[in-house]
């Protein structure tokens, strides 16, 4: 679940700052229903998959609650891979050399 939530997180991240490129205008107008429609849906997606994370992780409603609020702000999602990172490495057995 962790590994879904981490590629989920990196892939609504960047739809965020295409969706961004557009209103700056730095892609044209026209893809502006599919690329909204593509964000809002991966961004419910993100919503749901982070609240079953976080609740399979046995973390705190504050963690959900700024993975939530890193979902609002533009390159947020790069901290919360880190975040997300170090909590699949904390999951990892530990094996005795």
């Amino acid at each position: 679940m962790l590994r879904f939530f981490r590629t989920i997180s990196i892939i609504e991240g960047l739809s965020y700052l295409v969706i961004l490129c557009v209103t700056l205008g730095v892609i044209s107008r026209d893809y502006v229903f599919m690329l909204g429609m593509t964000h809002g849906v991966l961004f419910m997606v993100y919503l749901v998959v982070s609240l079953l994370t976080s609740n399979s992780r046995g973390w705190s409603v504050l963690v959900w609650l700024a993975l939530f609020m890193a979902a609002l702000v533009p390159f947020a999602f790069i901290p919360v891979e880190l975040f997300l990172r170090r909590e699949a490495q904390k999951a990892m057995p530990v094996t005795a050399s």
